[in-house]
């Protein structure tokens, strides 16, 4: 800072950016805010004492004593009290207020900073709470379990602790809503009440009937330590809310086969139903460090038999949860029904597993043979484990359904929190769940998904700014008016640079923890900062980086930079990222940003992958939230068009 500058400093900026050490000069306080001073204030007339002569100019208008020590102790207590912040040290609202009754010179500044630091500690974990992500009241939360559209109403179960903050007395929570963004909580579907679900009610999934009544296949953990497999039916199937769930006499209606480990068989699919009038689900497991999916079939959801071989298997991927099996359209754009499959050359299949050992969810496209019942993929090295996932950031658990009411097949995945356990318990609640996304197969490639927030997220979009054709030179940092905020819907798009014109040597393949955003490049780093303070000591960038492969390709990477999210410590740093295949006809690079407190979901190129980040800013929250266009390339990008909307609290 330049000699004599004064700067304002807010109390949660003078603590994160350490201006009291770095800063030459004094820190004082007024209302809330520091002002930094020179020490030597003589240099400085802003700074000087003004000049005390109005006691002789006072001995020279007044003639009688007693007005002269009259107007004297006046101009005193004047300077006292215009002076006092300035000599005194900093003194919170309830010291201030205590000076005034005291005789006393000098307040004592007893626990001034453990109340500032309680005070902020409160608001930076306050505004992590999401507007319009799916999170219970209070408490743990994580799979999605069993969605389904009923009546009218979208029904959400999920896995729920509603006693504390942190992972353990799993029950099923229950929501309902009629847009799949406002939700209305109902009472707990499931408790473990049970012998063989008394340490847990874990993740399952719903079936509807060709009656139209709904059924819940779910995973018991017993009183021994054993999964099992269970089934609940609604109390009153007339009731749309299905507010009473009962747990059927048969239960537990599966458990683990041979050669299965107690603990190693859970979370079975929605069924679907085939020509041979049975229906099958699948069930995750592994044998050994090969990760798998049973295959069960009945006629009747009560009597079940397991079938000979695998739906798929694929070795070292260890253990399989919350196994996903659905169809998708290779021509429209519509969903499928779960439990009506279709076998034949219109049709794809999906299988998901999401991998234990790494916290990761896979897919891979295939198809079903209804001759072998078996799932084939249609490249192996894409294959579950080794290729594509729904989401390449802080994201598990993930459950689809199909919608019958607008005919689309929509996706849930729990995020969890990136900060401490203290943390959650602290604010008294943990985890949230992805806007809902629609899936869709990609018609250009026939072998990836595409994936979108639903439709209904648009009707809280609110006030909107608009830049069209901005070009940014290398090192370019552009500050977005209008689009401050913690609750933000982003669209923004890039022309594809022209790779061409530069002779290149090839580069090393780039990976996103490789110094994040700050690594420059010659076409990237580019792309957004949000969550950005504005002297830029939180940010959290969302970008492009292309690079030069030996064969002569370039290859686009997109990556969500959490490195310096926060100021606060504790927390994930991760530099999440993937490669992306760009079709050749696009000469444009899209992203989509949802940002709401702290989470950030980033859908690159209308869908074909997903970036799903948890940040926690301790500056830049809420108005001081701020968002950048950025280019740490060499050469220069072009922004076509950026918009920005405010968004409103569901």
């Amino acid at each position: 800072m330049a000699p004599g500058k004064v700067s304002f400093v807010s109390d949660k900026e003078r603590r994160n950016s350490r201006v009291a050490e770095n800063e030459a000069g004094k820190i004082l306080e007024g209302k809330g805010f520091y002002v930094l001073m020179p020490d030597n204030k003589a240099d400085y007339p802003e700074f000087k004492t003004p000049a005390r002569s109005l006691g002789t100019c006072i001995i020279f208008r007044f003639v009688f004593l007693t007005a002269i020590c009259i107007a004297m102790i006046m101009c005193l207590l004047l300077l006292i009290c215009l002076y006092q912040p300035l000599l005194a040290p900093a003194k919170s609202v309830k010291d201030t207020a205590r000076s005034k009754q005291s005789a006393s010179k000098l307040p004592v500044p007893s626990t001034t900073k453990g109340e500032r630091s309680a005070n902020l500690v409160d608001k930076f974990l306050s505004s992590q709470r999401t507007a319009f992500h799916f999170q219970p009241e209070k408490n743990w939360m994580n799979d999605p379990n069993g969605p389904m559209f009923y009546r009218g109403y979208y029904h959400f179960f999920y896995q729920y602790n509603p006693d504390a903050a942190v992972w353990g007395n799993i029950t099923w929570g229950h929501s309902v809503s009629t847009d799949l963004i406002h939700w209305h909580p109902l009472n707990l579907a499931m408790v473990p009440d049970q012998w063989y679900d008394a340490e847990g009610v874990w993740s399952g999934s719903a079936t509807v009937l060709p009656d139209g009544k709904p059924i819940i296949l779910y995973t018991g953990l017993s009183n021994e330590s054993v999964q099992s497999q269970n089934m609940a039916v609604p109390e009153d199937s007339f009731d749309p809310l299905l507010r009473k769930w009962v747990k059927v006499p048969q239960n537990p209606m599966l458990v683990p086969p041979p050669g299965i480990g107690y603990t190693d068989f859970r979370d079975p699919t929605t069924a679907w139903l085939e020509s041979d009038r049975l229906w099958r689900i699948a069930i995750g497991a592994k044998e050994g460090t090969t990760g798998l999916a049973l295959v069960y079939k009945t006629s009747d959801f009560l009597d079940w038999s397991l079938q000979s071989n695998f739906l798929h298997k694929v070795a070292g991927t260890g253990m399989w949860e919350c196994v996903d099996f659905y169809p998708v359209s290779l021509t429209g754009t519509n969903g499928m029904d779960t439990s009506k499959v279709e076998v034949d050359l219109l049709v794809k299949h999906v299988l998901k597993a999401s991998l234990y050992d790494n916290k990761h969810d896979y897919y891979t496209v295939g198809v079903y043979s209804g001759d072998f019942k078996t799932f084939i993929p249609d490249d192996p090295a894409k294959d579950i484990g080794l290729g594509l996932r729904y989401d390449y950031g802080k994201f598990y658990a993930s459950k689809t359904f199909y919608d019958p009411a607008q005919e689309r097949r929509i996706l849930w995945g729990w995020v969890n929190e990136s900060d401490s356990e203290l943390d959650d318990l602290k604010k008294g609640w943990a985890s949230v769940q992805t806007i809902p996304r629609t899936l869709i197969l990609d018609r250009h490639t026939g072998s990836n998904l595409l994936q979108w927030p639903v439709h209904e997220l648009e009707s809280l979009r609110g006030d909107k700014v608009v830049f069209q054709d901005k070009v940014l030179d290398g090192g370019a940092l552009v500050k977005v008016d209008g689009a401050s905020g913690a609750q933000l819907d982003i669209e923004v798009s890039f022309k594809y640079p022209d790779v061409h014109k530069l002779y290149l040597p090839e580069q090393k393949e780039y990976e996103c923890s490789q110094g994040g955003a700050t690594l420059r490049g010659v076409f990237g780093p580019f792309g957004l900062l949000v969550f950005a303070a504005d002297n830029l000591v939180e940010q959290t960038a969302v970008y492009f980086y292309l690079t030069l492969r030996p064969d002569g390709k370039w290859v686009t990477t997109v990556c969500s930079d959490q490195s310096r999210s926060s100021l606060a410590t504790g927390i994930d740093r991760t530099v999440y990222g993937t490669a992306i295949n760009k079709s050749p006809t696009e000469n444009f690079l899209s992203l989509r940003l949802i940002v709401d407190h702290s989470i950030v979901e980033t859908f690159v190129q209308q869908g074909i992958a997903c970036i799903t980040s948890r940040v926690y800013p301790t500056i830049a929250i809420d108005r001081d939230a701020h968002v950048f266009l950025f280019n740490n390339g060499s050469e220069s990008i072009t922004m076509q068009t950026l918009q920005v909307w405010q968004m409103s609290s569901a």
